[in-house]
């Protein structure tokens, strides 16, 4: 599944769990509900909530593939990768007092 998502072009989902993971790979998401509980991967359009009336999904779907929302990098609300580096960096680095 994550190869799949890794290779998509667009995901469209009703998963919160998908919609994450198409955020961390950088792939744009249509949630096909409501709501989300990722709020934070509607910054700059990289989900868009489009429900469940399929004229809508599809209007947003257009939207999507045809515009280039795409062209900032996401925010990275969850660090950078690198804080077990930092962790160890510390430890190997800290001094008693």
């Amino acid at each position: 599944m994550l190869k799949l998502e890794q290779s998509a072009a667009i995901i469209l989902t009703d998963s919160g769990g998908v919609q994450k993971e198409a955020f961390f790979y950088r792939i744009p998401c249509i949630t096909l509900r409501d709501e989300t509980e990722w709020v934070e991967t509607l910054t700059g359009n990289w989900n868009i909530v489009a429900g469940t009336d399929a004229s809508n999904i599809l209007k947003q779907f257009l939207v999507m593939i045809n515009s280039d929302p795409f062209t900032q990098s996401p925010p990275n609300f969850y660090g950078n990768g690198e804080a077990s580096v930092s962790i160890f960096d510390i430890i190997v680095n800290y001094t008693l007092p």
